[in-house]
């Protein structure tokens, strides 16, 4: 049967997990950048016509098996997220971490989402960096948010949609180093003044304010205290008698 002179033309399409623009080719989408842009219209326009002058072929950017050599990062972005929205979940809604993978991927998009995957090296990923410190970002979230793209890569890696020397390559990227780098060093965390947390005491209920009062005596993070369990105290008659009707908890050296 020949093929129709009038073919139906795939739309411009939005994937809103990466905020890409796609168009779905004979069942297969392809990422065009970021969603709204001209860059991103331009783009659909040029696959569009390629796609009308070969009978609806596949462009040529991905003719064969789609294979890693010829895959552009916008594409392994997406595919990343799509992943990432069912794995970081817990009691049904998304956690922090997919919210700070999104912010980490949101310069790498912006500046190489076209780019290939495997030409996607080192010199790249420090621009990429630059980028993040041109934005005023703290040293240590800098770090961090490259260490997610990395791990983007590695999935790609383990699912054959980066090639192995491409990862093994961003690795060879140290981190930056305190002291030896012109980026901002947060200011540190301080502990909340004591005379703020008083008031509180007084509002919120005796379970509550034990705990606050027992990461009061010992530092214990908030998780910690969530999980001590009463056989983790030592409540032996060494260390006096407990009075039962005192919320404040008994705690000894070294019991926490």
């Amino acid at each position: 049967m020949p093929a129709s002179t009038n073919p139906h033309v795939p739309a411009y399409r939005h994937h809103k997990p990466s905020g890409l623009a796609s168009v779905r080719i004979d069942g297969r989408d392809i990422y065009l950048g970021p969603h709204g842009t001209p860059e991103s219209r331009a783009e659909y326009k040029r696959v569009i016509a390629e796609w009308l002058a070969n009978h609806k072929a596949e462009p040529s950017s991905l003719n064969g098996n789609g294979q890693a050599a010829t895959r552009v990062v916008d594409e392994l972005i997406a595919a990343y997220l799509d992943f990432a929205k069912s794995y970081y979940v817990k009691n049904g809604a998304l956690t922090g971490e997919y919210r700070n993978i999104g912010d980490a991927l949101r310069p790498l998009t912006n500046l190489y989402g076209r780019t290939r995957v495997a030409d996607f090296g080192p010199s790249a990923l420090k621009a990429v960096r630059q980028a993040m410190i041109d934005g005023e970002l703290c040293r240590r979230t800098i770090n961090n948010r490259i260490n997610r793209i990395r791990r983007v890569f590695k999935w790609g890696v383990e699912n054959e949609l980066v090639p192995a020397d491409t990862l093994h390559s961003l690795q060879a990227v140290a981190p930056l180093k305190f002291g030896r780098c012109n980026v901002r060093e947060a200011d540190p965390v301080k502990p909340v003044p004591e005379d703020l947390i008083e008031p509180v005491l007084k509002l919120v209920a005796p379970q509550v304010a034990a705990m606050i009062r027992l990461q009061l005596l010992t530092g214990m993070r908030p998780g910690e205290v969530m999980q001590m369990r009463a056989c983790d105290i030592d409540m032996s008659s060494r260390f006096g008698s407990i009075d039962r009707h005192d919320t404040r908890p008994s705690i000894t050296a070294g019991s926490a």
